[in-house]
């Protein structure tokens, strides 16, 4: 349900200004527009690059570089127009919806090795659900301070 509400969540993120919307989150911080722009990249990570692989006997493929691919998404959503990057965090985390809702039932408690950790993918995900949610407090925090809610 988390990645069903925030789709709708960052959807109200349209009613604001262009001004609200290059607001940093903090001084010296992203701004809305940069932390809505890196969800993209990640999501497609995880459909790409975690979910097809679980379950499957052979390595995960290595993850990239965070801070490499937060500074890339930072660049390609200073340049992007607000409709553009939620359009594409709509579209990107749709297709993650998708993927995680066509996962067999009997996968959800199986333990899955990512890097040097052990887990099921109910923990994994919920991890990545906890990386939303801090970033959507972070948000909103600043929604609060124009006066306005989501």
């Amino acid at each position: 349900m988390h990645y069903e509400n925030s789709v709708e969540w960052v959807k109200n993120l349209e009613n604001l200004t262009e001004e609200q919307w290059r607001a940093s989150i903090a001084k010296g911080k992203w701004s809305l527009a940069e932390v809505i722009g890196h969800f993209p990249a990640w999501d497609q990570f995880v459909i790409e690059k975690r979910l097809p692989y679980l379950f499957e006997k052979e390595a995960l493929p290595k993850e990239p570089n965070v801070d490499e691919v937060n500074h890339q998404s930072s660049i390609i959503s200073k340049t992007k127009t607000k409709e553009e990057i939620i359009s594409k965090f709509i579209g990107v985390r749709r297709s993650l919806i998708i993927a995680i809702n066509n996962i067999e039932d009997d996968l959800w408690e199986k333990k899955v090795k990512i890097g040097s950790k052990t887990m099921t993918l109910t923990d994994y995900l919920k991890g990545t659900v906890e990386h939303d949610e801090h970033h959507f407090k972070q948000i909103q925090k600043v929604l609060d301070s124009f006066d306005i809610g989501t």
